[in-house]
């Protein structure tokens, strides 16, 4: 087969060209498109391009002769389908909000986002079974750590995906977490500016202030608390590096509850109250919509585990209405 010519339709706008090949030619190594792209063999519009070039609609995209390419073997089944339909069925019962681009999941604490070495259970292994009439399978476009609760954006299209991915990246999100932490920050409110850095540690690798690191800010409300010994906190971080929030909060000395990893015996306080999950929430998005423009603004009711802590502490979410970040 010769040279071809393909043009882009409108579905796959803001899709990155490697991530089309591999879609369209999936026998096709990154390294080989590589070096078809290095030589000008590939070329978008006539144009030498890379790999994460953002394609447009009616973009043309030349594909030179590829020769016969290996059969691709099927990907193994990671998770029973019976239990994947299950996960299904959680995480449809888990909908806020869902039109023509995306879906508002308030995912569940304990729930991945996506698999690992030893996770096979997670969201994504589960969203064909969200496939809307048209089956077309959701996107993710951000993520949440498995033991965090809260609001997780799904993009129904290639075209929401692109631009949900791109907000998020450029910062056009507000996005705010509400965490329970033992101790006091010993301020009302504030920043917590402290690079991240990746070390090894006991259980597996953790983030740890290090002044050689990626940079890291997270905006800080004190919003309750019950003397010294527990606190509210509203977190709007403006950086999105691994585990920010649970390192910044350890930082501070006031470790969330439930998070051993960062808070080891700490985030365990005595008392009467049983800890016995992570007490961070992603609880509010503010966003533009993908399609329309239109300003959306998401909250998603506390998990069980954090309302039972609220009660028992005589927390209100009430008391909290964001006015907090206006005044300061």
């Amino acid at each position: 087969m010769g040279v071809e010519t393909r043009t882009v339709g409108a579905a796959d706008e803001g899709l990155r060209l490697d991530r089309w090949f591999r879609r369209e030619f999936p026998a096709l190594s990154h390294g080989r498109l590589e070096k078809l792209l290095r030589k000008g063999q590939v070329r978008v519009d006539g144009r030498r391009v890379k790999a994460g070039e953002r394609l447009q609609p009616g973009a043309t995209i030349r594909v030179p002769p590829l020769g016969e390419l290996p059969a691709v073997k099927p990907r193994r089944q990671a998770v029973e389908p019976d239990r994947a339909r299950q996960v299904a069925e959680t995480l449809r019962q888990s909908i806020l909000y869902r039109d023509e681009a995306l879906i508002v999941l308030n995912k569940p604490a304990g729930l991945a986002v996506q698999g690992g070495s030893k996770t096979t259970e997670h969201v994504d292994a589960a969203l064909d079974g969200l496939a809307d009439l048209a089956g077309e399978r959701p996107r993710l476009v951000h993520r949440l750590d498995k033991d965090t609760s809260g609001l997780l954006l799904l993009a129904k299209t290639r075209a929401a995906a692109a631009k949900l991915t791109a907000a998020f990246r450029d910062g056009a999100v507000t996005k705010e977490y509400w965490a329970v932490c033992a101790g006091h920050p010993g301020r009302e409110s504030g920043v917590i500016d402290m690079p991240l850095g990746k070390r090894r540690a006991a259980g597996g690798e953790k983030m740890v202030g290090d002044g050689d690191g990626k940079r890291a800010v997270t905006h800080m409300r004190l919003a309750g608390h019950a003397g010294d010994k527990l606190c509210w906190l509203a977190l709007r971080p403006a950086t999105g590096r691994t585990h920010q929030l649970r390192a910044h909060c350890a930082a501070i000395g006031c470790p969330i509850l439930g998070d051993g990893k960062y808070g080891g015996a700490a985030a365990f306080p005595a008392g009467s109250h049983k800890v016995t999950r992570m007490h961070l929430h992603a609880r509010l998005l503010e966003l533009r919509h993908p399609a329309t423009g239109k300003a959306l603004r998401f909250e998603a009711p506390l998990p069980a585990h954090m309302a039972e802590t609220f009660k028992a502490f005589e927390f209100a979410a009430s008391d909290f209405d964001g006015q907090a970040w206006e005044e300061g």
